[in-house]
């Protein structure tokens, strides 16, 4: 899975030995914006390669790849989001500041009004049809509906 955001926190970093060596730990929160709610999400990376090639630091935008895997301990339950790839957004996370996208209708921008005013002069013509139910008198139905 995959998710661009900004780094908000970034954590102690966790060291230890197991049977395999020594270890190093650090978790990170990004915040993401999603529609006008922002969310957070924590996730961390494993071992101390992949931190100093990610490179992470508060305030940066990234976009970042993980794993989700749950696990039990003692009859309940922990989540575990682990980032197998930590890379600089492309594109900025955060729509605050910029303006809207410019309104594309070919009728207003070829008169040159602006989308709250609309072209009555480029409306088509249509001829005004009776509505009075007695006009067409040839007609069997008289109900006037």
């Amino acid at each position: 899975m995959e998710l661009e955001g900004k780094i908000i926190f970034a954590l102690e970093p966790k060291t230890g030995t197991s049977a395999r060596g020594e270890w190093k730990v650090q978790e990170f929160v990004l915040e993401t914006l999603d529609g006008q709610f922002s969310r957070k999400m924590v996730f961390s990376v494993f071992g101390e390669d992949r931190l100093q090639r990610f490179n992470i630091q508060v305030g940066q935008d990234v976009k970042v790849s993980f794993d989700i895997d749950a696990r039990e301990y003692n009859g309940r339950w922990f989540n575990s989001i682990r980032a197998f790839d930590v890379r600089p957004a492309t594109q900025p996370t955060s729509t605050e500041g910029t303006p809207p996208p410019p309104f594309d209708n070919p009728f207003n921008a070829a008169a040159g009004m602006s989308p709250q005013q609309p072209n009555v002069a480029q409306q088509p013509n249509v001829a005004q049809q009776p509505t009075d139910a007695f006009a067409n008198e040839d007609s069997a139905d008289d109900l006037p509906f």
